[in-house]
């Protein structure tokens, strides 16, 4: 937990001298005097686009047809697996569900005082 407390504040102390050079910079940056506009160029027309030929695409229909796939091997049938009958679990007892009563103890005798 030591440890990252000193992380902790470490990392905060990073943070606020950080922020204390970033914020006198913007500082100095308001205290400088306008600055003077550029002058503006005016950029050449874009050259126009050619026109190109168009590719021929062959019809979807004229395309010729897919190779048939060749018929999968057979396999031989697998033999199946008898298993034999699971022997039977014994049965669990059964865990009580009636709280036993509790034995009302009476208080012991008081003493008699006698004359």
């Amino acid at each position: 937990m030591g440890y990252f407390n000193c992380i902790a504040l470490a990392f905060l102390m990073a943070l606020s001298f950080s922020s204390i050079d970033v914020g006198l910079a913007a500082r100095h940056l308001q205290q400088l005097p306008p600055m003077p506009t550029l002058p503006t160029t005016t950029l050449p027309p874009l050259p126009s686009i050619p026109n190109l030929p168009q590719p021929t695409m062959p019809r979807p229909g004229a395309l010729p047809p897919l190779p048939t796939m060749p018929a999968l091997p057979t396999f031989p049938a697998i033999p199946t697996a008898t298993l034999p009958p699971l022997p039977s679990m014994p049965s669990i007892p059964t865990i009580p569900t009636a709280i036993p009563s509790i034995p009302f103890l009476s208080p012991p005798p008081s003493p008699s005082s006698t004359p």
